[in-house]
């Protein structure tokens, strides 16, 4: 329960630490058209050092599952409303690029920011546990901060196949979600989340993003990068292209009507061409 209470404490801690840096940076440059990209750096960041603490719950803390969960849909909630307009999948910056609502330059920006927050994520969380506020940090500081085995927990073909699906499922809700009372949108991907999560979890940790799967996953052993790369990267974007091929060129074609609304982009905001 001590080790919970200082993780939960820490979680907190990054949520307001990246809440005051968003604020900061939009206060200090409110008319700069690049400040997209350093909010994309800051949401990336905040979602990939929440997932490391809560890795290291599951991994070292043995955390019950029920309290895994409860943590996942919370912190998916609060992701959702403090984002501010992050993308923070790679992912779902290639599905804005090929509906039209980013151009290329700012959609390779927007996932150049979530890679490198995703690695200085990966550096700064070790220096954080190394603080030792908890048992569980210790061991893991004693651990040298590795972890101890694959994430990976069935043949390559299927892992890729649970993160491929995974990614279809994420990336329709989301695409959908404008079909839900503006309020309970964020209740909703979040609850899609932490489903996905139980499905998924015991097999792949089921990321289903490739920025969050290179800081929490790729650092450890028992696969190689290329194998990594397959299952955490391929996966979710053959998943989002048969997301966005079945809603966006198949039904409608056959039903004959769009089954995403023209002037909504896949966040379910109002569409604006990002430059």
């Amino acid at each position: 329960m001590a080790d919970l209470t200082v993780s939960l404490s820490l979680l907190v801690g990054i949520v307001v630490f990246s809440e005051v840096a968003r604020r900061t940076a939009s206060y200090l440059f409110p008319n700069r058209t690049w400040i997209i990209y350093v909010l994309e750096f800051i949401s990336t960041f905040q979602l990939c050092a929440c997932t490391h603490e809560l890795k290291l719950l599951a991994e070292v803390g043995r955390v019950e599952p029920q309290i895994g969960l409860t943590l996942t849909y919370l912190i998916s909630v609060v992701h959702g409303l403090s984002f501010h307009g992050a993308i923070c999948n790679p992912t779902g910056a290639l599905e804005q690029l090929c509906r039209g609502t980013l151009t290329r330059r700012c959609a390779l920006a927007r996932i150049s920011c979530q890679l490198i927050a995703a690695v200085v994520a990966r550096l700064v969380m070790p220096r954080v546990w190394s603080l030792t506020l908890s048992d569980m940090h210790a061991q893991h500081t004693l651990m040298a901060f590795k972890c101890t085995n694959s994430p990976i927990n069935a043949p390559l073909l299927q892992a890729a196949a649970v993160e491929l699906s995974c990614a279809f499922v994420m990336h329709t809700a989301v695409s959908h979600v404008d079909k839900v009372e503006e309020k309970y949108r964020v209740h909703a991907i979040a609850a899609v989340i932490t489903t996905l999560v139980y499905a998924g979890g015991h097999l792949t940790g089921a990321v289903f993003n490739p920025a969050l799967a290179f800081s929490i996953q790729f650092p450890c052993p028992g696969n190689t990068s290329a194998e990594y790369s397959f299952v955490y990267w391929m996966g979710p974007i053959l998943g989002m292209t048969g997301s966005l091929l079945l809603f966006d060129k198949v039904i409608p074609a056959i039903s004959g009507k769009s089954t995403i609304p023209k002037h909504l982009n896949s966040n379910g905001l109002k569409k604006k061409k990002m430059k």
